[in-house]
């Protein structure tokens, strides 16, 4: 019986057999910049070019999904804008009184400020008045963030299932309290807090887990089959499986639990290295985990997940974009790619085939063209 892509997806996300391998890539946006080409800050900052930039790509792929990687798009960079300039082909300069942006196709917006940031510590974080209560930012990377607008949180759903309808699975993300905090703290302040006031940090990061839980159960209320949780820094490069315990595992548990009540599967996204968390991971009650990033990026060996954690959770993942989709030549690229689908299948009750995290900017169509000609080829059941 073949199935929708939607479908297709979905079954793997309940443990169950598809029809072939669901096929779903996270897209940089970098890679995304390189294979559309768009109006840089049109893309970062209008809802309808950056659902129609999703819907393209996976048309173009022949995705069996969309992650909604932004969502809340506001209106709010028109306001004090000093001069919106080209500066060389397709690239903008956007000034700012207190900060420029540089958009173009390379990568994200770079942000520089003309005030450098003051990192708070942790002893004068005032939970009450430096944490929000109610979620209205994204923090994208250092100095980027995505202002939420509440009154249009998710608009971008509604632009999408209007053009999709119930075609492909559609996805949202939200970021991990986790995250939220290492921001707020800068990265290194924030982890040595960890050490040096661990109650004042979890209180801070409890903050933040309400909002974020309260951004995802509205969330849910949308049309989507799954939520995101980025969950960048809980690997073993920055923190002990003693500090995921403590500072992760407790408020991403309680996000997946809300998410989980309203009928809507979840997956935790962690770079790099987890190989020595991922019975934890399986703890927090998410519907599965994304990454699981293969030596060198990081140390997950796939047939060895699916033994360890494949009964309980579905997999999404794990082709290098690097060493497989960037740099391999076609031999090897097919190869690995193969080696993963084979893997998924006979091993996981629950796979799709993804890059372990997002497509390298500079990955060419061809390449990702041929991970649909693979599926197809050797991903049936």
């Amino acid at each position: 019986m073949k199935l929708t892509s939607k479908e297709r997806v979905k079954y793997a996300m309940n443990l169950q057999r598809p029809d072939r391998v669901p096929l779903m890539c996270q897209f940089s946006i970098g890679s995304m910049m390189h294979q559309l080409r768009p109006n840089p800050v049109e893309f970062w900052y209008d809802k309808n070019v950056f659902a129609d930039g999703l819907i393209k790509l996976c048309k173009m792929f022949k995705f069996d999904g969309i992650l909604v990687s932004l969502h809340g798009h506001s209106d709010k960079w028109k306001r004090d804008l000093i001069k919106y300039e080209l500066i060389e082909e397709e690239s903008y300069r956007l000034t700012y009184p207190d900060r420029t942006e540089v958009h173009s196709h390379t990568d994200l917006p770079l942000v520089s400020f003309k005030q450098k940031k003051v990192q708070k510590s942790v002893e004068n974080i005032n939970i009450e008045l430096d944490i929000p209560s109610e979620i209205n930012y994204i923090p994208v990377s250092q100095n980027l963030y995505f202002d939420l607008d509440k009154e249009a949180l998710f608009d971008i759903f509604d632009i999408l299932h209007a053009k999709v309808g119930d075609s492909v699975s559609v996805h949202g993300e939200i970021t991990s309290p986790f995250d939220y905090f290492l921001d707020l703290l800068g990265y290194e302040n924030g982890l040595i807090a960890l050490i040096m006031e661990p109650e004042k940090s979890k209180s801070i990061i409890d903050k933040f887990a309400h909002g974020i839980r309260d951004l995802a159960v509205k969330m849910c209320d949308k049309q989507i089959d799954a939520i995101k949780i980025s969950s960048p820094f809980a690997g073993m490069g920055f923190i002990s499986t003693e500090q995921y315990i403590e500072f992760v595992l407790p408020y991403e548990s309680e996000i997946i639990e809300a998410i989980r009540a309203k009928g809507v599967h979840v997956y935790i996204h962690t770079c790099g290295s987890i190989n020595d968390r991922l019975e934890l991971m399986r703890e927090s009650k998410t519907s599965g985990l994304e990454c699981l990033d293969p030596i060198p990026v990081g140390n997950v060996d796939l047939e060895d997940a699916f033994d360890r954690i494949g009964n309980d959770l579905f997999i999404k993942g794990n082709i290098d974009s690097i060493n497989t989709l960037l740099n391999a030549d076609d031999i090897k690229a097919e190869a690995d790619v193969k080696l993963i689908i084979e893997t998924g299948k006979t091993k996981g009750k629950g796979f799709i085939l993804s890059t372990a995290c997002s497509i390298a900017p500079l990955v060419t169509k061809e390449r990702l063209l041929m991970l649909s000609q693979m599926v197809d080829k050797y991903g049936q059941y």
